[in-house]
């Protein structure tokens, strides 16, 4: 329990949060989330990523009993060692990429396209740059990755910087959707009204926590609404300017082992 006896519902990011950007967890930061939930909280991993690259962090966190916000919002799984993948998904939302895809893929006709199946992996119009996307990997063509509802559709144009992202979205009038540009030239397009605020707040019912009893800790675009959604909320020092701005404080770099500071906090 915190200090006050009250059990929270600690919601964190994953990639430059908990994990360097290199894929690196420090021992004080295992140490802190650990501790965390060891006394009795719910430490809800809340990411972009799918849920079978979220389920091995979780297991390495120490983290085999709970849940997980994944696929910034579209994905909701349990997780249970007993269960034959170490999951259960209990929420799904899609939606048809075809009309944000057919628009981005006008204006971006050498960019990487991708679909996720949820669980399984990714279909794409062509082979990703090695590590960025887990799972099975399935090439397909650019029209076929429409045939489907899907929870997310990802774009990456290494040529392309975020600002020009964010450029284009608003050249272009992307509309009907949900979306979070990365640090690098990435962006998730998702259902409309999605995100890992939308998702917690389903999950703050589900678990009877109250309002008052929420934390959250990011450091991406995607983590805004995260952020502004917790009682509490921190932002992580290397965040973007308009990332702080949404938070209640703001803690040290990954590399400082901010989010270690936060939640050795919530046990003080």
């Amino acid at each position: 329990m915190s200090a006050d006896g009250q059990q929270l519902l600690v919601a964190l990011d994953i990639d430059g949060t908990l994990l360097t950007y290199a894929g690196e967890l420090s021992e004080e930061v295992r140490a802190a989330v650990r501790a965390v939930h060891e006394a009795g909280h719910h430490v809800v991993l809340a990411t972009g990523r799918s849920v079978h690259a979220t389920v091995p962090v979780a297991v390495e966190l120490g983290i085999e009993h709970g849940w997980a916000v994944c696929s910034n919002g579209s994905v909701t799984a349990r997780l249970d060692p007993a269960l034959p993948e170490g999951y259960e998904v209990v929420e799904v939302i899609t939606f048809d990429p075809g009309p944000a895809l057919r628009l981005l893929h006008a204006e971006l006709p050498e960019a990487y396209f991708a679909v996720e199946e949820v669980g399984v992996g990714f279909r794409m119009n062509k082979p990703f740059p090695d590590g960025e996307l887990s799972g099975r990997q399935q090439v397909v063509a650019i029209e076929d990755l429409a045939g489907a509802n899907v929870t997310r559709l990802v774009v990456r144009s290494p040529g392309h910087t975020s600002a020009q992202f964010h450029d284009l979205i608003a050249r272009t009038g992307l509309a009907d959707v949900t979306y979070a540009i990365g640090w690098t030239a990435w962006m998730d397009v998702a259902p409309a009204g999605v995100t890992k605020a939308t998702a917690l707040e389903d999950l703050r019912h589900r678990l009877g926590a109250p309002t008052a009893a929420t934390v959250a800790v990011g450091d991406g675009s995607n983590d805004v609404e995260m952020l502004r959604w917790a009682a509490r909320s921190a932002a992580m020092g290397h965040a973007a300017e308009h990332v702080q701005a949404a938070a209640d404080e703001v803690t040290g770099t990954v590399e400082e082992d901010g989010a270690a500071v936060v939640l050795r906090s919530l046990l003080a």
